[in-house]
């Protein structure tokens, strides 16, 4: 298992698959993520540097969760589907499979 900080939220990105959402969050769990800590990623709130992006991959039928950390945050104007997320700078980290 991979090593990660519980105490780190945790952007949820389904990239429309709403059906998937619960089966995701399972698999996060089941990775060490916190419950508590999973929030459904939204492009208007972009989170912190340290804390977690899980991105169901690759769309339109995704089979794993891409995991990938904030290491920077800067200020941009919204645009479009990606939002403020434009501004967020990551690291892939690993992979879990999506059941």
């Amino acid at each position: 298992m991979n090593q990660v900080d519980s105490t780190k939220s945790v952007y949820l990105f389904t990239h429309g698959r709403r059906d998937l959402e619960t089966s995701a969050t399972d698999a996060l769990v089941a990775n060490g993520f916190a419950k508590e800590k999973i929030v459904s990623a939204k492009a208007d709130a972009v989170g912190n540097v340290g804390d977690y992006m899980a991105m169901l991959w690759m769309p339109p039928t995704p089979d794993q969760i891409k995991i990938q950390k904030i290491t920077k945050v800067e200020a941009v104007p919204a645009e479009g589907m990606i939002g403020l997320w434009k501004g967020v700078s990551k690291e892939d980290l690993f992979t879990i499979p999506l059941k």
